[in-house]
């Protein structure tokens, strides 16, 4: 925050482009220069210099903010007008970002009436979900039944299957921004 201050100190006042900002010089000036010297005594002080520097950055604070809005309505969208003012911009972009879909790796044989998932790792991923379905001898699908979450890509174990049933799997991953991703394509294998 003496950062911001500073430069707001040394850029925005004199700069035409914001003539008759809202707080005098002087007095952000004093603002700054009482927080400085308030961090200073907290580092050597007790709790009573440590609510004197939170008070004396609260000043300091509401006079950015002030200032902030002030430049905020003035700098016309133009970027380089915004930064020689001595504030920075900031990113207002909150758009989600979609995991990226996971790709089975391979299915192993695990004990009897067990298969073994793999797929390659996601980045931002909490956990996958599985979910696999019985192949019916005609080839249709049965209903998708849950597999559960895993923590590990690498091993997402599928217990209670059918021995000799054939079985279609696919994986999403789950976490970041919009919450999952697209499953997998989907991958078939034989449980022993």
């Amino acid at each position: 925050m003496e950062e911001t201050a500073s430069s707001v100190l040394s850029k925005l006042y004199d700069n035409t482009a914001f003539a008759n900002p809202p707080v005098a010089k002087v007095d952000l000036q004093a603002a700054l220069t009482a927080f400085s010297l308030s961090i200073a005594a907290s580092l050597r002080g007790g709790p009573v210099e440590t609510a004197d520097k939170n008070n004396k950055r609260e000043a300091l604070v509401s006079l950015l903010r002030q200032l902030a809005g002030f430049v905020q309505d003035r700098h016309g969208n133009d970027l380089a007008t915004l930064l020689s003012s001595g504030f920075e911009a900031v990113s207002t972009n909150r758009a989600s970002t979609q995991l990226e879909q996971p790709t089975i790796k391979d299915i192993l044989n695990g004990m009897s009436g067990q298969l073994i998932v793999r797929v390659g790792p996601v980045a931002n991923a909490k956990c996958y979900e599985v979910r696999y379905a019985l192949i019916a001898p005609g080839g249709s699908l049965g209903p998708w039944q849950t597999g559960g979450l895993h923590t590990s890509s690498r091993s997402m174990p599928i217990g209670n299957l059918t021995p000799g049933g054939n079985y279609q799997f696919q994986v999403r991953a789950i976490g970041g921004s919009a919450g999952y991703s697209d499953w997998s394509d989907p991958v078939s294998h034989m449980s022993l």
